[in-house]
């Protein structure tokens, strides 16, 4: 496949300029070598230079390197398309946060896994495996120590089904008079009309749908839970389900959180996604409020104790 431009092309990414030279080589097929491509052979194959991936990587998480044993950084063959789709969208006029969130999802399905995301960029943090009884008082911890607390955050909640969202509609509908922006998902049938939490449709296919999230996306007051449904459960009582569980207030990690949640928004068309595509591409640096985690473990032993 050839560069898909026939001149060569100067954009203005926000207020970077960057250069794209239109005789890139040929991508071609086969498999990367040494376990994946370098940055440098991305360039060449794609005619970004070096250091305007490198600066994508840092402001907007894409392209996503793994780690070989050796310590260096490759990347999987298909970033390379990836790459030349947001050089299309770009020409197009997509903003580049945009055409990043929509080459990380080319055919309309929904971004990967929140908690896939987390992991594969936080590696250090620790999965711990939990009763659903249990995720649930993680989850309203956060809601009452971080989302009802936090000044203007985003919030994205992951609810699986429609029918695990409704008992708690009206605590989200309260977090959300608060809240910049509130989405909710869950295998809804789209938006209702007057409701402040975006409902947000997850297709059949979406791996969101096995997962239960909260995630706060504010300054001082970041925290996120993700949480897998083990497979095989059918026959087990809701309460006893068990859930593969992270949760952590580590900003960085929420925003990969929030990136993947709004990602996901915007390939399903909801209100609003766009503009926190855009928002939510710099990284955030605001400090964690330092009595947060104190007042969190506090919650979530309060409530771990009622069900006892």
């Amino acid at each position: 496949m050839n560069h898909p431009f026939g001149h060569d092309v100067i954009r203005f990414m926000g207020d970077s300029r960057e250069e794209v030279r239109a005789d890139a080589p040929s991508v071609g097929g086969g498999a990367p070598p040494n376990g994946g491509l370098s940055i440098g052979e991305i360039s060449r194959m794609t005619g970004v230079s070096v250091a305007t991936l490198r600066t994508w990587e840092q402001r907007h998480g894409f392209p996503v390197p793994h780690r070989l044993p050796s310590g260096h950084r490759r990347y999987d063959a298909s970033v390379v398309e990836a790459v030349l789709t947001v050089l299309r969208q770009r020409e197009a006029g997509t903003r580049l946060e945009t055409a990043i969130a929509e080459a990380q999802q080319p055919d309309g399905r929904s971004a990967p896994s929140v908690f896939a995301e987390v992991r594969r960029r936080s590696p250090h943090l620790e999965v711990h495996r939990l009763r659903k009884a249990t995720v649930s008082a993680l989850s309203r911890a956060i809601e009452d120590e971080f989302c009802a607390r936090a000044d203007q955050p985003v919030l994205f909640g992951g609810f699986q089904k429609r029918r695990f969202y409704e008992p708690v509609r009206d605590r989200w509908e309260d977090l959300a008079t608060t809240a910049r922006a509130t989405l909710v998902m869950a295998d809804f049938d789209g938006p209702l009309p007057g409701e402040r939490a975006v409902r947000v449709r997850l297709t059949a296919e979406s791996p969101l749908r096995r997962e239960w999230f909260v995630v706060c996306d504010a300054h001082g007051l970041p925290a996120l839970l993700t949480a897998w449904e083990l497979p095989g459960q059918a026959g087990v009582r809701d309460q006893d389900r068990e859930f593969e569980a992270i949760w952590t207030v580590d900003p960085r990690a929420v925003r990969n959180a929030s990136r993947v949640c709004a990602a996901t928004s915007l390939a399903v068309g909801a209100p609003g996604a766009e503009l926190l595509v855009r928002q939510l591409a710099e990284p955030s640096s605001r400090p964690l409020d330092p009595s947060a985690s104190a007042r969190l473990f506090n919650r979530v032993v309060t409530y771990l104790d009622r069900l006892g």
